[in-house]
């Protein structure tokens, strides 16, 4: 990964597939337009979205290229801006989102695509906070969580799912989350139920909910349609992880209003993020070198909260996952 004056790097990948497609690419540093604001990464989010996107999944809805990046979540510090923009400066301080871009040293975005980080946010935070939250808010909002609810929350210690239970409970709503017995205490903390999956786990949410389930958020993608329906859920009121990645591949490749949408959304999650009304788990903090190994960790699918690319860690030698360290106690 050597890089000269003029140039940066940044991931990118020449075929579908697994991991092993990623590669570290030297290119020519790139320059701002008008409106645009060129931006040194200091953090990056990944999500399952991009690892579905870079596996072929949805290659007849997402156009790539032979050379095709990647990455929508980021934070990190301005160091030029384009004509036209004079609500960012250099060296101030952002976090943003990003069209499959972001997982590089260096990118340039519309200016209307960053947000002002708050001081006290932190960069793994803030560079981790934007899909996985857009996606969160969006779909509480799908199901009309509101004072007094019954809400269940299904893969509730995910990366998504982490940010629907507080989102959810910060509403007013009683918050049931489906996981595994490992996440228990994590749930418990946020203040949420938690209900192990498997056989009988419908008896387990109605003794936890004696008056009944208003919502159901599904992030697991197995059964959750049934489970709503026997539980008495309005179907309006049940969110698929279909729904989810819809949303979410509308959000890679946005139109302007949904992209000014975006932004305010992150300006608000930002700063309940910053007030910690929001707690983001970041689970695993990975050196930019190791990104494969982090998409790796995320694709098994026991991940807690986010996983995040930190492109100036102190050392690139090792990588400690905080559950690991959690699970070590049990």
């Amino acid at each position: 990964m050597s890089r000269t004056a003029l140039s940066t790097t940044s991931v990118q990948f020449a075929e579908f597939g697994g991991v092993e497609v990623l590669e570290f690419v030297d290119v020519r540093m790139p320059e701002p337009g008008p409106g645009e604001v060129l931006v040194e990464v200091l953090a990056a989010g990944i999500n399952h979205i991009e690892a579905y996107i870079r596996q072929g999944q949805f290659a007849d809805r997402i156009e790539t290229s032979r050379h095709q990046t990647q990455g929508s979540d980021f934070a990190g510090i301005v160091i030029a801006v384009g004509n036209g923009v004079t609500q960012f400066k250099r060296n101030a301080e952002v976090l943003g989102h990003a069209r499959m871009s972001s997982h590089a040293y260096h990118i340039v975005v519309k200016a209307t695509s960053l947000v002002a980080k708050p001081k006290q946010l932190p960069w793994e935070v803030a560079g981790s906070l934007f899909l996985a939250g857009l996606a969160a808010h969006d779909l509480v909002d799908q199901v009309r969580v509101g004072q007094g609810d019954t809400v269940v929350v299904s893969a509730a210690a995910g990366g998504v799912g982490s940010i629907e239970i507080q989102l959810a409970k910060l509403r007013g709503a009683t918050v049931i989350g489906t996981c595994g017995e490992r996440n228990f205490d994590y749930l418990r903390q946020l203040g949420i139920k938690p209900v192990v999956y498997g056989d009988g786990i419908i008896e387990r949410i109605e003794k936890l909910a004696p008056d009944g389930v208003d919502a159901y958020i599904d992030n697991f993608g197995q059964n959750g349609a049934a489970l709503a329906e026997e539980l008495g859920v309005d179907p309006k009121r049940f969110s698929s992880t279909e729904h989810r990645r819809d949303l979410e591949l509308e959000t890679i490749c946005p139109d302007e209003a949904t992209e000014k949408h975006n932004t305010d959304v992150l300006t608000k999650l930002a700063q309940l993020a910053a007030d910690r009304q929001v707690s983001v788990l970041i689970s695993g903090y990975y050196p930019f070198g190791f990104v494969r190994d982090a998409f790796d960790d995320l694709e098994k699918r026991h991940a807690r909260g986010k996983i995040v690319l930190g492109m100036k860690p102190a050392h690139g030698q090792t990588v400690m996952k905080a559950r690991d360290v959690s699970d070590a106690r049990d």
